[in-house]
């Protein structure tokens, strides 16, 4: 049987403490109701650095104290990233009991969402042994962290489209100092991130097997 999923977009950046809120709010409120739908997320956030909760700050090629850029340590699993616009990010509020109680299985659903919109471009996205997320030419594309708790899950992805690579050059990204990030727009130019956000919308429901309901709250 298929599960209903709210699905929001925003066609604006959305400040990233204000996304961490209602994820934090939607998780609550399903770990106290599991009869509540799913909800998937899928927005840009203005420039931003995000740590992992147990993230080490020697990833970090600036000043924690004085670093120019909006930074954040949050709850979710990985090392640090880098979120700016033209970059699609998707947080699944999902009930993992009505899927699978696996988190291995679940990043891996992640991966195959971004993989299944990647392929429409053809492209050939790849995984990586022993590393989380989503390559294309040994470049990644994809990032991927996530939090769990009592099997609700929180925090997810995110897909550079068209996005200015500059802040990951601060960093090093997911602390992997042997590879480099990619986007979209470098293999295909005038990709459209709205499209982008529609396939990945799609992608979403087919690998998870969801049907989306429009959001009866104001995001605004």
């Amino acid at each position: 049987m298929r599960r209903s999923c709210y699905l929001y977009q925003s066609d604006r950046p959305i400040p990233y403490l204000t996304a961490w809120q209602w994820q934090r709010e939607l998780m609550l409120a399903r770990q106290q109701d599991s009869q509540l739908s799913d909800v998937l997320l899928l927005m840009e956030h203005p420039p931003v650095y995000t740590l992992g909760q147990g993230s080490s700050l020697e990833f970090l090629k600036f000043d924690l104290s004085n670093p120019e850029i909006e930074c954040h340590r949050i709850e979710r699993g990985g090392e640090v990233t880098y979120h700016a616009p033209g970059q699609i990010v998707g947080y699944p509020i999902l009930n993992l009991n009505a899927y699978k109680r696996d988190l291995h299985w679940y990043l891996r659903q992640l991966e195959q969402v971004i993989i299944h919109v990647l392929e429409q471009y053809s492209l050939s996205p790849s995984r990586i042994q022993g590393l989380t997320g989503v390559w294309v030419d040994g470049q990644k594309i994809a990032q991927i962290g996530i939090k769990v708790s009592r099997w609700i899950t929180m925090h997810g992805f995110a897909l550079n489209v068209n996005m200015d690579l500059a802040g990951f050059e601060r960093i090093v990204p997911c602390g992997i100092s042997d590879r480099t990030c990619c986007s979209l727009s470098q293999f295909i130019p005038n990709v459209e991130l709205a499209n982008v956000r529609n396939q990945v919308a799609e992608a979403f429901a087919e690998i998870f097997e969801i049907d989306f309901l429009d959001s009866p709250l104001d995001w605004s």
